[in-house]
């Protein structure tokens, strides 16, 4: 389980999408797009989108501010997400409480990979 900030409520299940910029084109209607972060650049993609998970952001950001006009689940400041949830996994994503669960692993049968959680 990851978290984050939830800024536009609704829970909903889908296959995550790492999007860049280069690759906006290739998300596909009802998948969880996941970025680093979004911008103008990426609201026509908002139309396909089940959900928006990014790493950085907050309550007035991009991501927050068009998933509030188009009314789906939202997360912001999930940090990591981009590396601990891989393209495929089906995810359960609540846009209330911030929390993005994973399912089932991606294509690929590995597990997200953990975050680094040792100590010096």
């Amino acid at each position: 389980t990851l978290r984050g900030v939830g800024v536009c409520g609704g829970r909903v299940r889908g296959r995550v999408r790492i999007v860049r910029p280069e690759t906006i084109d290739d998300l596909q209607p009802g998948e969880i797009l996941v970025a680093e972060v979004t911008d103008v650049g990426y609201t026509a993609a908002f139309c396909y989108a089940a959900a928006v998970v990014t790493e950085l952001g907050g309550p007035l950001s991009h991501a927050a501010v068009v998933a509030r006009e188009f009314g789906f689940p939202c997360v912001v400041d999930a940090q990591g997400a981009t590396r601990l949830l891989p393209s495929g996994a089906l995810v359960e994503v609540d846009g209330a409480t911030g929390e993005i669960q994973v399912l089932e692993p991606g294509p690929d049968g590995h597990p997200p990979r953990p975050e680094n959680t040792s100590t010096p």
